[in-house]
């Protein structure tokens, strides 16, 4: 009977993957709780069974008095030193009490208290399983679909429920009780019947773990991913950048012939997937985010809290930057980061973007001045400085100095007509001697 006891706890642990001390405290527990509902409830009682032979003892705290005045929780100190030579008045002693028999109620108290603590155990488990899976990929089962929700129920591996809420899907899939899915796991969290795992296929994670696996540039750190842009079931766009010498990024994530990236797009249901070259060149970067469009100039503006980019493009190419319902431009905004206003050549031309290209590099201009000063000058002294610059030594500096301004961006080459050139006539010195006298006043 005692090892027939052993060898069920043994395949209780087996099955539900739980630690044999879990299931032994369970049997504790429920051996206090049958002998409380047998005995009543007014003594402590402990329970010990032996995990090697699968004997039970119970035992009742008793206190060391000199004279017993309640047998139930109280010992003479002679019967205390036959069970524990070192006991003194005061002590709490075990003494031994178990009983031949609970009788049917105890018993089925007994059993109600092992299956709950092993189904607390169990859930309990399963949570620290998946809690340390947050961010990888699962693989699942679907169980069953909600048609009225949409919500589809899955397993994962086969023990753990999990719920694919109707925002986590792909629009463009369908799903099936018994199909196989590969998901990525967003978050785990406790609840009233057990863990809450959550799954999700439409998250930019998912596309990001299905590249570690493909490509084992990226797996092995050959590779970055910089970021990525994704409308779930129709386009994403990743930026990559090489962190070894003479490796190619985008052809590694392609593959021989698009083998990998062919891969990831059966898997997210034909979803295409562009694969541009991280630059750290903002206007290059941007650029290339609008591939398959050709750009003509990127004019950037970033001087007070404002990330923005007009970008130009031929006046067929319009369009195509654009994408369908916008697509391809706010792809490229969320893979760059910055704000895309995309124009045509005319539109930029009757728009004047010339000047506007002038006055962004007449503020980077003051922008560059102020963090030279700023090391060895109070910040007030700074501002009023910067007021009371003059607008043509400003652009005077620009002039001089283009390497600060968009042609030293490949926005535009500097040109300058008659009258902005008289605009110096007269004065005494050029405008790098305007700054020097600055700095000497200072």
């Amino acid at each position: 009977m005692k090892n027939e006891l052993i060898m069920a706890i043994n395949n209780i642990c087996v099955e539900r993957e739980l630690e044999p001390q879990v299931v032994f405290e369970a049997i504790e527990s429920a051996l206090v709780s049958a002998h409380r509902k047998r005995f009543g409830s007014g003594t402590n009682v402990r329970a010990q069974v032996d995990q090697r032979s699968g004997e039970m003892k119970i035992f009742i705290e008793k206190e060391v008095v000199e004279e017993v005045t309640d047998d139930s929780t109280q010992i003479s100190l002679a019967r205390a030193r036959a069970i524990q030579t070192t006991s003194d008045l005061g002590d709490i002693v075990l003494v031994e009490n178990t009983p031949k028999t609970f009788g049917r109620i105890a018993a089925q108290t007994a059993k109600q208290v092992i299956l709950q603590r092993i189904r607390e155990a169990e859930r309990d488990a399963i949570y620290q399983r998946y809690q340390t899976r947050v961010g990888e990929i699962v693989h699942c089962t679907i169980r069953s679909v909600d048609y009225g929700s949409g919500a589809v129920t899955c397993t994962i591996d086969g023990k753990a429920e999990a719920l694919l809420s109707k925002d986590d899907q792909i629009p463009t899939e369908r799903y099936r009780p018994n199909n196989k899915l590969r998901c990525y796991l967003v978050e785990v969290e406790r609840g009233a019947r057990g863990p809450a795992i959550r799954l999700s296929r439409t998250h930019r994670g998912l596309l990001r773990r299905l590249l570690e696996q493909e490509v084992p540039e990226i797996y092995n750190g050959t590779v970055e991913i910089k970021s990525i842009a994704r409308e779930p079931g129709q386009r994403s766009k990743v930026a990559v950048a090489a962190l070894q010498p003479g490796v190619d990024p985008v052809g590694s994530c392609v593959g021989m012939r698009g083998v990998r990236i062919q891969a990831i797009v059966n898997e997210l249901n034909g979803e295409k997937i562009d694969v541009i070259e991280w630059n750290p060149d903002a206007s290059q970067f941007i650029a290339s985010a609008l591939s398959p469009a050709k750009v003509t100039t990127v004019i950037l503006d970033d001087t007070v809290d404002n990330r923005t980019a007009i970008v130009v493009v031929p006046d067929k190419q319009l369009s195509l930057a654009i994408g369908k319902e916008g697509q391809n431009a706010r792809l490229s905004a969320k893979l760059t980061g910055w704000r895309i206003d995309i124009k045509s050549e005319t539109e930029a031309e009757s728009e004047g973007l010339d000047e506007l290209a002038r006055e962004l590099a007449a503020k980077r201009t003051r922008l560059a001045m102020a963090r030279a000063r700023a090391d060895s000058e109070d910040i007030l002294s700074v501002a009023e400085q910067l007021l009371s610059v003059d607008v043509e030594a400003i652009a005077a500096e620009t002039a001089e100095a283009p390497a600060m301004g968009y042609a030293a961006e490949g926005e535009y080459e500097a040109e300058y007509d008659g009258e902005y050139e008289e605009a110096f006539v007269g004065e005494a010195a050029p405008a790098e001697a305007i700054v020097e006298g600055e700095a000497a006043g200072e």
